[in-house]
This record gives C-alpha cells, sequence and structure tokens, in this order.
C-alpha cells in the first residue's frame, strides 16, 4: 500500500528542500507544535504546492522529532503546515545517516596480499582493480556535475549498477589517463551527457574517442543524454551521435532516465 493520496489548498507552509537524497538516510523533522508533515519527492511535492493530488508520507505529527526513512533514491521535500488553520509553524529539518548493514569479517579471498596487490573495491568485495568490470562508464563536463551528473550516477548505484564515475574511482596520486582507459575498457554501456561544455572539453572528446572506438566494434553500447542542447548542436559535433536514440533532460528527469537505463542495462544482462 502507498503513501496517502490527498487533495491539497492553497496554504502557508514551511518548505524544505532537501537535495538529492540516498535511500535509508533518516529525514528528522523537530517542531515548535504539532502541525502536518510530509514528505514528497519533486513530482508530488510540485503537485501539492499547486493545490492538486499528491502522495506524501507522514502525517499530523503531535511528537517531535519526527523521523522518516527516505523511501528511494531521489530528490525529496520537506513541507510543514497547520492545514490552513490560523497560528505560526515553526519546524527545522535534517538528515541523518542511515542504519549501516551489520558488520561482518572478510572472507580471506578478499585480503589483499603482497602478491595480489592492492583494491580500489568497497572492503570486503573480494574485487581487485585489475578484475573489476563496470555496468556503465560515464562521459561528462564537470560543468554538468551537480545539475545531472552526480545525481544520475548516485540513482544508477543505489541500483546496484557498477558505476565508473570520476568521484567514484579516482584517488588523490591517481593516473587520471590509465584509470579512464581502464573504466573505458572494462564498461559494458556508455553513458554520454552531451551538453554544450561537453562538446567543447578535450577529455570529454578523448572519453567518446574510446567510447565510440567500442561502440562500433560491438564490445559496448552507448546511451547518450541531451542536456540543453538541439539536435542541430549534437548534428554539428557529430551526425552519428544524433542518430542514435537519446533521453533529454528536457524532457524527462535525472530519475526517470535512471530508471530506464537501469531497465536496459538488467534486460542486456
Amino acid at each position: 500500500m502507498g503513501p496517502p493520496l490527498l487533495k491539497a489548498t492553497t496554504m502557508q507552509f514551511l518548505h524544505n528542500d532537501l537535495g538529492y537524497r540516498k535511500e535509508g538516510e533518516i529525514v528528522e523533522v523537530s517542531l515548535a507544535s504539532a502541525a502536518n508533515v510530509r514528505l514528497m519527492d519533486s513530482s508530488n511535492f510540485s503537485a501539492y504546492r499547486a493545490g492538486r493530488q499528491h502522495r506524501y508520507y507522514g502525517g499530523y505529527v503531535t511528537r517531535t522529532p519526527w523521523r522518516h526513512p527516505i523511501p528511494s533514491s531521489g530528490h525529496w521535500h520537506v513541507a510543514v503546515d497547520l492545514g490552513g488553520h490560523a497560528g505560526r509553524v515553526g519546524a527545522s529539518v535534517r538528515v541523518l545517516p542511515g542504519i549501516l548493514p551489520t558488520a561482518r569479517e572478510p572472507s580471506l579471498s578478499s585480503v589483499p596480499s603482497l602478491y595480489q596487490g592492492r583494491s580500489d573495491a568497497p572492503p570486503g568485495s573480494g574485487m581487485y582493480e585489475e578484475d573489476r568490470e563496470y555496468d556503465v562508464f560515464i562521459s561528462h563536463a564537470s560543468e554538468d556535475k551537480d545539475e545531472v551528473v552526480r545525481p544520475l550516477a548516485h540513482a544508477l548505484s543505489a541500483a546496484h549498477l557498477s558505476v565508473w564515475y570520476d568521484e567514484f574511482e579516482l584517488r588523490i596520486g591517481d593516473s587520471l589517463r590509465r584509470k579512464i582507459d581502464k573504466g573505458l575498457a572494462t564498461s559494458r554501456f556508455g553513458i554520454i551527457i552531451m551538453s554544450d561544455t561537453f562538446f567543447k572539453k578535450g577529455w570529454t572528446n578523448y572519453e567518446l574517442d574510446g567510447l565510440v572506438t567500442r561502440a562500433n566494434t560491438g564490445e559496448q553500447v552507448l546511451l547518450p543524454i541531451w542536456h540543453n542542447v538541439t539536435k542541430k548542436q549534437v548534428i554539428e559535433y557529430s551526425p552519428s551521435l544524433a542518430d542514435k536514440l537519446a533521453r533529454s533532460t528536457a524532457t524527462h528527469t535525472v530519475e526517470e532516465i535512471a530508471a530506464e537505463i537501469v531497465e536496459v542495462i538488467r534486460s542486456r544482462s
């Protein structure tokens, strides 16, 4: 059974934009007095603000603080109101880390030795850099990280895909070229965040050359995403890429694009 469905009326409310949050993180709301508390994703918050039907997590809270886990990774909002009644609303909101999984001893096969070398994979995974493969490689311009790339990478990772994304993989002292080459060579799918900035970058062109080469040999599948660009711009940059089926951030949310990518990758596994 899903969260309650309600039609809002125009009223004053306190709004806290939580931004991108991971599934399992805890939202904590402290109230000065009893009030309605709603935890909503972006689409339902827009409906709530416009006075339309919407779904939410929460209700009329009389005991403070109120806590609720983030149901799924994505962009979330908290709204606090008095339901149209007179009075003042006082509230503070913060996000707490979720409960960590139960600790366990790593298997002997996952412990690095002088012969096995070091691992950049999560502890206990038993996966070493030389053997690691990725479901997807994300090629992008750094200027697009906040708006598109970081939320997309976290959404794919939350869906248990192995993602080569520079913030996940690069450490101080790493060779940028070697790391990128490794990611390009061991990824089954290549996501290209095509933007005006992407077209002008040197590193993105280097990555794109590698992705196209592997796609032409059938070793990799390209998944283009258009961000604030027109088809004319894409054609001028690369006519062959303009012919590929793509998704645009102008018509789809990052969450919708991530869900579709997850479905495509799993269907081909």
